[in-house]
């Protein structure tokens, strides 16, 4: 008998089990309450054999592991470590003939779950910390409607249900090794759900300044090659 399933289990392959845990909850294979409860098991599991269990019912994952959509290039913001764990200071929002915000320096739960009925809502992930590395918003939309912006980086899927209405899964890819996955799920009724990819708004300002400079600069040769 193989003596594997005693083995300790790594990183690399507590996150290869949540990554066929989000295939099969996109594939119907899992509901939201199997899908939370197993992927809660997967980062507590210590040895293979409490991970072999979570997917023994599961195809393994086909998804490549290719840079996101929207996402940079080169390694993830050198800052996720600090910026994954904590307690949530949000789990929630409503908006009903009204609006609700979630945005700035606020820490995004394990999951969120929002409801706009003849409102919308906007849950912004640039500046967020994370309560946990995989989390997922829950999204309602009823004649209402909603925006999620995450960063460039983070892997992103979505697989909410429309109905006279929709979801926006442009942003969806996988992200750069070492940032947060988010899944956007839930029901759109005669409404709307939207994920966009956006640099932080620090990265955004350092990229306006770098152009005016660019730009200052090529005034200032004009101006010497015509002295």
């Amino acid at each position: 008998m193989s003596e594997l399933p005693d083995m300790r289990a790594s990183d690399t392959e507590r996150d290869r089990v949540a990554e066929a845990l989000r295939e099969a909850l996109a594939e119907g294979r899992l509901d939201m309450d199997e899908f939370d409860q197993r992927l809660g098991a997967a980062y507590k599991a210590r040895t293979h054999g409490e991970l072999d269990v979570l997917v023994r019912d599961l195809p393994a994952p086909s998804r490549a592991a290719e840079p996101a959509r929207g996402a940079p290039e080169g390694g993830a913001d050198p800052d996720w470590a600090e910026r994954v764990g904590g307690r949530a200071t949000s789990r929630w929002g409503v908006a009903i003939m009204g609006g609700f915000q979630r945005g700035g320096p606020w820490t995004a739960p394990r999951v969120f779950n929002s409801v706009a009925f003849w409102g919308g809502g906007q849950i912004d992930l640039r500046e967020a910390n994370f309560e946990d590395r995989d989390i997922v918003i829950r999204c309602f939309a009823i004649m209402g409607g909603m925006e999620i912006v995450v960063p460039p980086d983070v892997e992103v899927h979505v697989n909410g249900v429309g109905i006279m209405g929709g979801f926006d899964d442009k942003a969806s890819g996988p992200g750069v090794p070492g940032a947060p996955r988010v899944t956007v799920s839930g029901l759109a009724f005669w409404g709307g759900v939207g994920v966009k990819r956006k640099e932080r708004k620090a990265v955004r300002k350092a990229q306006r300044e770098a152009q005016r400079e660019e730009r200052r600069l090529e005034r200032e040769e004009r101006r010497k090659s015509l002295e």
